[in-house]
């Protein structure tokens, strides 16, 4: 039988994904009904998806079931139904999941998959053997809340059945209690060839869509072809608000209190825009985010303040005090937005702190506060300590107003951004790469642009086990959801306080509404407000867990565990177990983290490997070399201009306080001493690839450490075990006491003892090599080689272009470009061109 197996696990930050041949695809496999039916229920939708499949082949073959959910979602069901035997998943915590997979990995067998597609959407993915001429139910139900954003609810619906299917149907039903306003479809599969496949109805509180396409349409729209439908349905709607108050919904001893008032009037706002401009900001970054902050300065209101700060290992202010948004002001902001350019390296803290003390200095009564930061990289200047960088802004903000940290790419340390966010009421939110993406930075700024109350804190009698109750800021077209118990059935009633500031006076919101259960929920939805509870409680926990410490961070995991196990939601703290029908196999599949990057298949020719190969022994068919190690001599470096005898390599050292770098030009021979730190045990070692960079690295620590790199595959050797990976694959991270390995999109972080160094992979031209670089310098180590010089401080001499001074010496220099590809995005940077001697004795 033709067999298809994958492998992943994930548990922390620790993931390895493995590939295989695909599934084939081909007209012996039969989904003859394919049904996604979504019931949208005061915001908590839950999704079903229902897929039957056919083996029209006279011999057993492997079928595929792949489906994409929102990234928001919990899945709390699947099911695979053969030969009238259900197979159900069960939700199980992490550990005793991650035994229950051992086990069948140790046995060939295979796994479930979640991860991460793009932007908003995850991947469910497994297969099963089905016997001759049988069939096959797979079943997945999935639940979120929606949240409203600029005046909407946003219900997304995927459909790929990868092939024309017979029957297929999406029914989506929306019932809300205070009544429909506004209902649109839009999305790939609304495009002009299936708009009369597309249904809607609405009544007072009800809407329903159907999307019923013919096999013939399944083909004509835009994302479609031969494989049938791809593609995406988006709902949106907004319900009517008839009581200032907000609206309370019970049901079965749950309540709902939603609250989105229109009636207070905008308060003007003070916004500090936090520019990264380090030299990974390179290129297309940097003009899309100069093109998202001139249309953002356009949408300011004349009575809002703000102010303008770029960064890179300095700190430049367009202005040192807020300024109102004048038309004068506003085109002054402009041109300086227009001269922002990449350079230097990365002193978040610094500049953080300086929108911090920038609206400390100008306090105005009556308004609101906002901090944006949008940064690529990890702080790499200045303070580098991430932990201490959190605290410093914590205590610079004092809970007075939020932060908002916008990071660029998958580059970005993003559990850094959200912890910093997060303990300063704000919230991380990632901007991709792409071609929309000053669309993306405008996007978030419009949801943030009209606060309409700040200091909100919402009071409830009669009640326990209450969600998230204060708010920092409420911005119009958003929405606060409080969720909670009614423990006393006896209660008929229930007070709400809801108490807030309105352009610096107190407002006063108070109800008392029934506590009567609703009468027209569907039977088989009537406990989804206790559903909803549990989401959004164990939403707000796992928010919660990134910046609690022990006994209280425990106590919220169990708590937020328990949730997940009562009520069956695969999160970070769990995983779902599926039992197969073939020999009792296992899968386990998992929730991927925001913070990771997208799914990437290897490329084209790479092998696959199995878990266990990855992590037991060493490979049969990788050899781990020893004989380029610690022990090459030293090599004597001159300052030699390139020729074809002799090329040279350009590296660059950043210099304290300067914004343009030293660089100095090394001779090649083959192998190259990079870094070296005697008492550690330590060395780095290059191999020359060509005039642009490595094609080999390789690191030893202490006496059994071997990290072997190139730019196909990376092997780590600890004297007993192997560990490999492979360019291209999802991000994956290996630790054991003293060292951690994370692989990143065309990066590679090596930590062991106190030495961090990060290995870049680069094309360029058709060719394909590494580059080492050290983004923070040690603290107590003394290093040699190449690369071991820390910053270095150097000053021009007055009156001359050819001569600095550098350590008390006079150093004839020359003005040079190079490309810095120390940076992922490679930028081109100007530099002072020095003698290997001045800066290496």
């Amino acid at each position: 039988m033709d067999r298809a197996a994958f492998t992943l696990i994930l548990l922390g930050y620790f993931l390895i994904s493995v590939s295989s041949a695909p599934v084939k695809k081909t007209e012996n496999v039969d989904v003859y009904s394919f049904h996604i039916n979504s019931t949208v229920t005061s915001r908590y939708a839950t999704t079903t998806i229902t897929s039957r499949v056919a083996n029209k082949l006279n011999e057993s073959q492997e079928i595929l079931f792949e489906v994409k959910i929102p990234k928001n979602a919990f899945i709390s069901k699947f099911r695979m139904i053969i030969d009238g035997t259900s197979y159900d998943g069960v939700v199980k915590e992490k550990a005793e999941a991650q035994q229950q997979y051992t086990q069948a990995v140790s046995r060939g067998q295979s796994a479930g998959l979640i991860k991460s597609v793009g932007r908003t959407l995850e991947e469910f993915k497994t297969s099963v053997a089905v016997a001759a001429f049988s069939k096959v139910t797979f079943e997945l139900t999935y639940e979120e809340l929606l949240k409203r954003r600029l005046g909407k609810y946003k219900l997304l619906i995927n459909a790929q059945p990868m092939q024309t299917v017979t029957d297929f149907k999406i029914d989506v039903h929306i019932h809300e209690k205070t009544g429909i306003s506004v209902l649109e479809v839009k999305g790939d599969l609304s495009s002009d060839d299936l708009t009369n496949a597309i249904k809607t109805t609405r009544a007072d509180k009800d809407a329903w869509v159907t999307f019923y396409p013919t096999r013939a349409q399944q083909t004509k729209c835009k994302t479609c072809d031969e494989n049938g439908l791809n593609g995406d349905l988006l709902i949106t709607y907004d319900v009517e608000r008839h009581n200032p108050n907000g609206e309370m919904m019970v049901s079965k001893g749950y309540f709902l209190h939603s609250f989105a008032p229109t009636d207070v009037s905008r308060i003007a706002k003070n916004v500090v825009f936090i520019i990264d401009q380090s030299g990974s900001m390179h290129g297309r970054k940097m003009e899309q985010t100069r093109l998202a902050l001139l249309k953002i300065l356009n949408d300011l209101s004349e009575d809002d303040h703000f102010g303008l700060i770029t960064f890179d290992s300095r700190i430049d202010l367009w202005k040192r005090e807020l300024l109102k948004a004048t038309a004068a002001n506003l085109e002054d902001a402009k041109a300086f937005v227009k001269r922002i350019t990449d350079r230097g390296a990365t002193d978040i803290n610094a500049a953080v702190l300086e929108g911090v003390n920038m609206i400390n200095r100008h306090p105005r009564e009556g308004t609101a506060s906002i901090l944006i930061l949008l940064t690529d990289g990890d702080p790499t200047s200045g303070e580098t300590n991430k932990e201490k960088i959190i605290g410093n802004v914590k205590e610079a903000i004092g809970s007075k107003f939020p932060l908002y940290c916008l990071g660029f790419g998958y580059d970005v340390n993003f559990d850094f951004l959200t912890k910093m966010s997060l303990g300063n009421n704000g919230v991380a939110r990632r901007i991709y790469e792409d071609s929309d993406a000053d669309l993306q930075l405008q996007g978030f700024f419009d949801e943030v642009a009209v606060p309409l109350l700040t200091d909100i804190q919402l009071n409830y009698i009669g009640v326990s086990n209450l969600t998230q109750t204060s708010f920092n800021l409420y911005f119009n077209g958003s929405e606060i959801l409080v969720s909670g118990q009614i423990t006393d059935n006896s209660v008929e009633s229930v007070t709400t306080e809801i108490i807030a500031i309105s352009k610096g006076s107190k407002v006063t919101y108070r109800d008392t509404v029934t506590a009567k259960d609703v009468t027209d929920v569907q039977p088989e939805h009537e406990h989804f407000l206790e559903r909803l509870w549990a989401y959004l409680t164990v939403k707000q926990l796992l928010d919660r867990l990134v910046l609690l410490k022990d006994p209280e961070k425990e106590t919220a995991k169990n708590e937020a565990l328990n949730l997940s196990l009562k009520y069956q939601f695969v999160t970070s703290l769990t995983s779902m177990v599926v039992t197969k029908p073939q020999e009792d196999q296992a899968e386990v599949a998992d929730k991927p983290k925001e913070a990771e990057a997208p799914h990437r298949p290897p490329p084209q020719g790479q092998s696959s490997y199995s878990l266990a190969r990855l992590l037991n022994t060493p490979s049969d068919d990788t050899e781990v070399s020893s004989s380029f190690d610690s022990d090459l001599p030293e090599i004597t470096l001159l300052s030699v201009a390139p020729t074809q005898s002799a090329p040279a390599f350009r590296f660059l050292i950043p210099a304290d306080g300067q914004h343009k770098p030293l660089c100095f030009e090394v001779a090649l021979p083959y192998n190259l001493k990079l870094l070296q730190d005697s008492s550690s045990g330590f060395s780095m070692n290059g191999s020359v690839a060509s005039n642009n960079g490595f094609h080999q690295i390789i690191i030893h620590y202490k006496t059994n450490h071997q990290l072997t790199i190139n730019t196909y595959s990376i092997s780590y050797h600890d004297g007993q075990d192997n560990v490999q990976f492979l360019w291209g694959q999802e991000p994956t991270q290996h630790a054991q006491e003293g060292i951690y390995l994370i692989l990143r999109d065309n990066a590679f972080d090596v930590t062991m003892g106190n030495i961090s160094v990060v290995i870049l992979l680069h094309k360029k031209n058709g060719k394909v090599f590494l580059w080492p670089a050290i983004w923070q310098q040690p603290k107590g180590v003394t290093l040699s080689g190449i690369l071991g010089k820390g910053n270095i401080s150097y000053a021009e001499i007055q009156g001359s272009t050819s001569t600095l001074k550098i350590m008390d010496k006079e150093v004839m220099v020359s003005l040079a470009d190079v490309t810095d590809y120390r940076f992922p995005s490679a930028p081109v940077v100007q530099c002072w061109v020095v003698p290997f001697e001045a800066v290496m004795n």
